[in-house]
């Protein structure tokens, strides 16, 4: 959404982004000069909010609206639609998953298929994104646009801050990064179980652990129990990305699923070797042993540990990995690319409105 905003065309658009949590992001939206606002709820289907979300559609006058992911959509969509205000919904990963208690994911089934079927075009952002909403929703329709990124920013020619210099980290550590948000469904723990396995095999290795969630506290003391605390490093969240991805040899993304991941994307762009599990959005862009390796979730511990010795004593691999994954981003997930083909949607709608 924020590399959205910021490629539009501000000669036919004027975007005001509205939040349901503060944050990062909108550190960033001001940094940009974007308008926005912040209704606060963590609840998708919030009543309470509705009206709020009313008034300020009125109030900024807006004139189609685009949300990302279903709590988003399910606190905007009777607002919008009350106003005869067009909608678009933008699918990054479902709601539902496999994983989840079977009553939990075919409520969570009911609330997609409601939300998709009352938007007037829904968005995925990957094929396969797209094939598992129909696979339990069959009505869904959708059009596929990949997220894109800023590769100006995202370049490994670049200059960056030395974060190994802040840190402290020698320049023979191989440094795995893990920079997500500290949640079951990205397996921060499995990561830190595999870790501390494949550092006893290889003690040059560090892992670095950038991010916030409900599960970083535990894996803080998971690393204190395995007493590994000198081979691993968490920060918070940062907004100097590219410059804690230029510090890394290995990009390490074992979540349990995906839409398309920005993340992988902007660490691929960055040309760094890949770890990720062979999940939707991901086993899209990753060809194993091509421009990255891919694992499964079953058994995901040991394949993590596995891929990590393997990657971390042979650099050749890394090296050839990272040219391939560099070219990957560069054909297919250009942030400009990404934003024409959603404005061709958007004066598709200004057009009728």
């Amino acid at each position: 959404m924020l590399v959205l905003v910021e490629n539009l065309d501000r000669e036919k658009y004027e975007p005001v982004v509205l939040s349901f949590t503060d944050g990062p992001m909108i550190n960033c939206l001001n940094e940009m000069g974007i308008k926005n606002y912040i209704i606060h709820t963590l609840r998708p289907f919030d009543l309470r909010v509705w009206r709020k979300v009313k008034k300020l559609l009125v109030t900024e006058k807006i004139d189609m609206v685009h949300v990302h992911g279903s709590r988003a959509n399910s606190n905007v969509l009777w607002a919008a639609r009350s106003l005869k205000i067009p909608v678009i919904y933008t699918i990054h990963g479902w709601s539902f998953h496999p994983d989840q208690p079977a009553i939990s994911r075919g409520l969570r089934i009911m609330g997609e298929k409601y939300l998709t079927s009352r938007t007037d075009l829904n968005i995925s952002v990957s094929e396969s994104n797209k094939q598992s909403g129909k696979k339990y929703i069959s009505s869904f329709e959708s059009v596929v646009i990949n997220n894109g990124i800023d590769q100006g920013r995202f370049n490994p020619t670049g200059r960056f801050k030395d974060i190994r210099k802040e840190l402290r980290l020698p320049p023979e550590k191989v440094v795995i990064l893990f920079i997500a948000r500290f949640t079951a469904h990205k397996q921060p723990l499995a990561l830190i179980h595999a870790f501390s396995k494949a550092v006893s095999k290889n003690s040059q290795l560090h892992l670095l652990m950038v991010g916030e969630g409900d599960q970083k506290a535990e894996g803080m003391q998971l690393v204190r129990k395995y007493g590994i605390q000198n081979n691993v490093t968490f920060l918070p969240f940062r907004q100097d990305v590219p410059d804690v991805l230029a510090a890394a040899d290995i990009y390490v993304l074992p979540s349990l699923w995906e839409g398309l991941p920005i993340a992988l994307l902007e660490a691929m762009a960055m040309g760094k070797a890949i770890i990720g599990t062979d999940v939707d959005g991901t086993r899209e862009v990753i060809q194993d042993g091509v421009n990255g390796l891919l694992i499964g979730t079953d058994k995901l511990e040991f394949n993590l540990e596995e891929k990590l010795v393997l990657l971390s004593a042979d650099a050749s691999l890394r090296e050839r990995l990272s040219k391939n994954a560099v070219n990957t981003v560069k054909d297919k997930y250009n942030a400009k690319t990404m934003t024409r083909k959603i404005e061709e949607i958007y004066n598709r709608f200004t057009a009728i409105k």
